[in-house]
């Protein structure tokens, strides 16, 4: 009986030992020099994942991190992803986040006024994103997409959206379009009883004239109030940005007046209303400035140089202003 007792004492001692090695280990945070990302496939047996992250220096042991998975049941339970590790992660806490699927997150931006083929070009860029608009463009996207019958200039809301390795680049449009949706929606709603435009899609065009007309939001709505003022007098808009957009990969940075006598759908110089589609996307303060522009008298604006603008009632103020702030480059 005490020779039972010696060796299930001995047993217990020796379980207990490893358990508190292991516990100990487990729970010991390791430094890293730098951070360190892998990439988790589909299926990869938890020994390989092991061997890695030893390799790594994540870990100092692969068979250890096998052994505490199975003392914990986790060997089956690793979720594929992209992790990025840094300094003071113990053992437990890399099971911990490769359980619970706590997988590196991207971004990528849509900024305000920027054109379909800049977001693009970004998703095609963009880490870890799969690309799935090989054969897409600005006038087939959203039919490729399957969300409507439209040209796709500016219909993607601005903002910054989020994503993790192996998202497809499609998932970041479909949102981005259905944010757009709502902030139209919420717009055309909250619209101005005279507004001179007759739909939401009129307001996106709008809306993405004055993005690119000045980065000042509290001179949106004072330009919105001259566009519309100039619709409603059947003025031509006579608006810069349309005009460039319209000349496309031809514009070298310098708008001739050759080519703002060049005819053309969006030459708003040559042409009355609104050009036919956005040539931007607008964000939320330029749709308010669509929906809502800003009352009284000036018919003309012109950019001061230092990111405002000058308005104008009359021609000859608008013209004084032009030769203040642009010929003589006086501000």
């Amino acid at each position: 009986m005490r020779r039972t007792i010696a060796v299930l004492a001995s047993v217990f001692i020796v379980v207990f030992g490893v358990w508190q090695f292991m516990e100990n280990w487990a729970g010991r945070p390791f430094t890293l020099d730098s951070p360190v990302t892998i990439v988790i496939e589909r299926g990869e047996s938890f020994s390989t994942i092991g061997l890695r992250l030893t390799a790594d220096g994540i870990v100092d042991s692969a068979r250890l991190l096998k052994a505490r998975a199975r003392m914990r049941g986790l060997t089956g339970s690793v979720r594929a992803g992209e992790y990025r590790f840094e300094s003071n992660h113990s053992p437990d806490r890399v099971l911990d986040r490769l359980v619970s699927g706590d997988v590196l997150v991207h971004s990528v931006q849509i900024i305000e006024g920027e054109t379909f083929s800049v977001t693009r070009h970004k998703l095609l860029e963009a880490p870890g994103l799969m690309f799935d608009l090989d054969n897409v463009t600005v006038v087939n996207v959203l039919a490729m997409l399957g969300l409507a019958d439209a040209h796709g200039e500016g219909q993607f809301f601005p903002d910054t959206y989020h994503y993790v390795r192996g998202d497809q680049a499609s998932e970041i449009l479909v949102r981005a379009w259905e944010r757009m949706r709502l902030q139209l929606k919420t717009a055309w709603e909250n619209r101005a009883a005279d507004l001179a435009l007759a739909s939401p899609y009129e307001v996106l065009i709008m809306a993405s004239i004055i993005e690119k007309e000045s980065g000042l939001e509290k001179d949106r709505r004072e330009i919105g109030g001259v566009f519309s003022r100039r619709l409603k007098q059947g003025m031509r808009l006579q608006t810069d940005p349309s005009v460039i957009y319209g000349l496309g990969d031809a514009f070298d940075g310098n708008l001739t007046r050759a080519d703002l006598k060049k005819d053309g759908p969006y030459n708003t110089y040559a042409r009355h209303g609104l050009p036919p589609t956005p040539i931007g996307a607008p964000g939320r303060t330029a749709l308010n400035a669509a929906v809502r522009p800003g009352t009284g008298t000036a018919l003309y604006f012109v950019a001061r140089g230092d990111g405002s603008s000058q308005f104008s009632d009359t021609l000859d103020e608008h013209l004084n202003a032009v030769r203040r702030y642009q010929l003589r480059g006086d501000q």
